[in-house]
């Protein structure tokens, strides 16, 4: 079986494929710099026991960070624990399989890739594939399952955060879903109506802008851990997909290792 890490800048996900790329297992751990190879080793193997699964079943690693700080851990966690070298998005030998059509191909974030692959594969193209993570990309596939560029803003609690601490008499919030009301009637309800609806008119101005500059039809598919929170407050969003990421790397892994064999 696969193990497939999908590091970004707020949450680690572990996800354990079997050969046919079905999930066996998925975990999210708090992204921290500090944490070592031991500690990723105790949490994860312990997490994959409740699911039925032991260390030794893990045949192969694939790893996707935009997180440089983490990759000695991640890194150390697959050879001594698993017993398997991983193969790093992004690292000379391993290809993407798809072309990169902008002007620094080697600026994407791993993560970007690893969408463009999967999203391709399972939808066609042209396509919009929204990440709604620790920022929200936008992330363009040609016809062809080429990248083609795209668009990255703040997230949405990364928006809550810079609010949190530049407002002094507003509180922190958490968005949990779309408020019953437009129009708050005390601080909070303002603040989450604000927040939710505002990333709403986000999402619809980016997707509306690139589809005009675009100049041809395209399907807008929705992915990230925050992707449900806003697929269906929109009819901008045509498909929601939310391991899109996770299936890329396991269809990156998987070609990889057929070349090499």
């Amino acid at each position: 079986m696969l193990l497939a890490i999908d590091a970004g800048n707020t949450n680690v996900v572990f996800a354990v494929l079997d050969q046919d790329g079905n999930q066996r297992g998925q975990w999210r751990a708090s992204t921290e710099a500090k944490r070592t190879s031991d500690e990723y080793a105790v949490w994860l193997t312990q997490l994959m026991a409740l699911d039925g699964l032991r260390a030794e079943q893990i045949s192969g690693a694939v790893i996707a960070s935009v997180v440089p700080a983490i990759m000695h851990a991640l890194k150390t966690l697959c050879r001594r624990y698993l017993k398997v070298e991983p193969m790093v998005i992004g690292e000379p030998g391993v290809e993407i399989g798809v072309e990169v059509r902008i002007a620094r191909p080697d600026q994407v974030g791993a993560d970007r890739l690893a969408d463009t692959v999967a999203a391709h594969q399972r939808f066609g193209g042209p396509l919009i594939v929204i990440d709604f993570g620790t920022a929200t990309t936008f992330n363009v596939v040609g016809p062809d399952g080429a990248y083609e560029g795209g668009v990255i803003a703040p997230g949405v609690n990364l928006s809550l955060d810079a609010l949190d601490r530049a407002a002094a008499k507003l509180p922190r919030i958490a968005i949990s879903g779309p408020p019953k009301k437009v129009i708050g009637d005390a601080t909070i309800p303002a603040m989450e109506s604000g927040a939710y609806w505002g990333y709403v008119g986000l999402i619809e101005g980016i997707v509306g802008r690139i589809k005009a500059e675009y100049g041809k039809p395209l399907k807008v598919i929705a992915t990230g851990g925050l992707a449900p929170l806003f697929a269906k407050a929109t009819d901008c969003i045509d498909e929601l997909d939310p391991d899109i990421t996770i299936r890329g790397l396991y269809l990156i892994h998987k070609a990889n290792a057929e070349r090499r064999a």
